[in-house]
């Protein structure tokens, strides 16, 4: 949708330019030259989206700290400039050496101001679009929380010992649903949250997959990755391999890797 988007936004203002110039009566460049200038920009903006993606998960905007976030953004933005008009230059002096032209970006003080005035718009905009995009999905696949009105006290000759999590609360569409951690197949961990996987759908929990590891490792569940862990009775089989890893096959199809540093804890806890 996003690539749509700039597709139909660029077109638009391709042709802009053109109509502009027929009307003053002073076309002073080719027809294609205006669709190589919008459409490289637009090409350069959707290359650094997966990098906007990654700052959002790496670095994530902390309102307690609202000056720092605003400054590590804003260099964000200064390096989402630069990162545009580098690759959006170095398109365009491709297509003009094709056409047997050459381009020239004109004064570079100048220009990169002009430059940063819409790039930081645009980082913005990209922004907002991912955290609107996210609690859309979060919304339609169900956000997972703890269940601690569900979870036993525990006592205070246990209070050093760690909760075994029973089960989650997904929240749905305005609904509640239980699930149970018996049903979970394996987790996986992505930025902030982890991602249950159980019966073919995916519902995120706010939670580290070191913590929430140590609380369900009593219903069968071993870390086999610094990004995994899996349930033993999911497993339908292990493949060695000559790197020294491992590949695990679930009874679902889906393959996950077992990294060496996982791997003398596994075997000792599937012998147990």
């Amino acid at each position: 949708m996003l690539c749509l988007y700039i597709l139909i936004n660029n077109t638009i203002n391709a042709t802009n330019v053109i109509m502009e110039a027929h009307r003053d009566g002073k076309l002073g460049f080719a027809l294609w030259e205006p669709f190589v200038w919008e459409y490289t920009s637009a090409f350069s903006t959707l290359t650094l989206v997966p990098f906007i993606w990654m700052l959002l998960d790496k670095v994530p905007f902390n309102w307690q700290k609202i000056l720092q976030s605003i400054f590590r953004y804003w260099l964000a933005s200064l390096f989402f400039c630069a990162a545009h008009v580098g690759l959006m230059v170095a398109l365009r002096k491709c297509l003009y050496w094709y056409y047997g032209r050459s381009y020239d970006f004109g004064l570079f003080w100048y220009e990169m101001l002009y430059e940063y005035r819409k790039d930081l718009w645009g980082f913005i905009f990209l922004i907002a679009l991912i955290h609107g995009f996210r609690y859309v999905v979060s919304q339609l696949s169900g956000e997972a929380r703890l269940c601690d009105e569900l979870a036993p006290t525990p006592s205070a000759e246990d209070s050093n010992l760690v909760p075994t999590l029973e089960r989650v609360i997904v929240r749905k569409l305005g609904k509640e649903y239980i699930v149970k951690i018996e049903d979970v197949d394996w987790l996986e961990s992505s930025g902030n949250y982890v991602n249950l996987h159980s019966q073919a759908r995916v519902y995120p929990l706010r939670a580290t997959l070191s913590q929430l590891t140590r609380q369900i490792e009593k219903k069968g569940f071993r870390r086999i990755h610094r990004s995994y862990t899996v349930k033993l009775d999911a497993i339908d089989s292990i493949t060695q391999l000559p790197s020294g890893d491992a590949e695990i096959t679930l009874k679902t199809g889906q393959t996950l890797s077992m990294s060496r540093r996982y791997k003398t804890n596994f075997k000792e806890f599937i012998h147990t």
